[in-house]
């Protein structure tokens, strides 16, 4: 965090490309494509930009309610994933120059352009305006290449030739970009891979583009696949129904993962001697696809070969995720609302990209709600150092 001195200077200094003055959030885009500019960070000051909620733009105080409900909202930009990669920020009640404020600072990405909503949005002095194709690929060049997470990393001998370029065109650039942008582009596929954050800064493709256009992503990520299992019983050795392995680009994986899991729901149907029928699925598809989903997203892809198993027994389905807990999260917090952290923030964008994910951080409670709604028990969680195991039970 910046000290009170700095905070204080920047409040002041109305020129400052690394600081925003909003009397209210009533304009939330304008305050979400601030933050976006200064994760992009293009002036490359390597320190955090901030934006003060309560102060007007002489850096005077707006007399804004400061309230948690305010702090909440503004938090939740972070999450709701319009800006992509997710950047990284805090927000705090401060008082700054004898002002409360809400302190929103953003520290410059890792990976960058960032976008909001699509377009990338960077700040020089007082300016802020959508990146131009210079511009992006100044940001581009900037990804710094070291600590990055694993789905960051460029993958050795990989080359232009392992992705879908069809699949890049045609299903993922109209997901992830505005049509007026697509319209006016003239930048290379490589520019285009880069700037979607698909290739390293020489050029390689990184292992979230092998995961989400590879045409075989298995070939370079032995465990980027799906193990499913039915079994006749409650047991392993129980005799197997069905059996299938999924694998293939992150579109065709999920996709592929929805199909499966709703054609193995089974539906019942009771008749009231007073009202309709009623049918009521063994599982709910949502508790189903937000776990299965989840592993995909949170799993370790880099220290294990193992895939993720979906074990569906007679009386419960069992998912096994590589990789124990991350960052902030912890055995002791794993799951609860408000608390997540990203292993694979590119994978994150991806599925936030391709509808897959409506917001970030609402896989387990929409998981429990779906549950209980349903009439099934309670989820039940395992969490291990290596592996996360989740358990959802047939309704009685």
């Amino acid at each position: 965090m910046l000290s009170d001195t700095e905070l204080s200077e920047l409040l002041m200094e109305v020129e400052s490309d690394r600081s925003e003055r909003k009397a209210s959030i009533s304009d939330k885009d304008k305050l979400c494509e601030a933050i976006c500019a200064f994760a992009n960070d293009l002036p490359d000051h390597q320190q955090p930009g901030v934006a003060f909620v309560g102060a007007n733009n002489d850096g005077s105080c707006a007399d804004l309610p400061i309230t948690d409900q305010l702090l909440l909202t503004l938090s939740a930009i972070r999450d709701d994933g319009n800006i992509l990669p997710l950047p990284a920020m805090t927000v705090q009640k401060q008082i700054v120059s004898g002002c409360e404020l809400a302190v929103v600072e953003v520290r410059p990405s890792s990976s960058p352009p960032v976008r909001y909503r699509g377009r990338t949005y960077i700040r020089v002095g007082p300016r802020r305006a959508i990146a131009t194709r210079e511009e992006e690929q100044r940001l581009s060049e900037k990804r710094r290449s070291l600590d990055l997470p694993f789905d960051h990393q460029p993958v050795s001998g990989a080359t232009l030739d392992e992705l879908d370029l069809e699949l890049f065109t045609r299903v993922y650039l109209p997901a992830a970009l505005p049509a007026d942008v697509i319209s006016e582009n003239n930048r290379t596929m490589e520019q285009q891979l880069a700037s979607l954050h698909f290739l390293s800064p020489d050029g390689t493709p990184n292992v979230a583009g092998i995961l989400t256009l590879g045409k075989d992503p298995r070939s370079w990520i032995p465990g980027a696949y799906i193990q499913f299992v039915r079994f006749e019983g409650t047991e392993l050795t129980d005799p197997i129904r069905h059996q299938q392995e999924l694998s293939g680009p992150l579109p065709d994986l999920l996709d592929g993962i929805d199909r499966m899991l709703s054609s193995q729901i089974s539906i019942a149907t009771t008749i009231e001697e007073s009202g309709p029928e009623t049918q009521l699925p063994d599982y709910p598809l949502v508790a189903l696809t937000q776990m299965a989903r989840n592993t995909v997203l949170h799993r370790n892809y880099e220290s294990t070969n193992a895939p993720t198993r979906i074990y569906w027994f007679h009386d419960r389905i069992e998912i096994h995720s590589p990789g124990g807990p991350y960052g902030q999260v912890t055995s002791e917090n794993f799951g609860q609302p408000g608390v997540t952290d990203y292993r694979n923030p590119l994978i994150a964008e991806a599925m936030k990209t391709l509808g897959h994910v409506q917001r970030f951080g609402f896989g387990f409670p929409s998981t429990r709600k779906a549950l209980a709604s349903n009439g099934n028990p309670e989820l039940v969680i395992d969490v291990q150092a290596t592996v996360v195991l989740v358990t959802l039970r047939r309704r009685p």
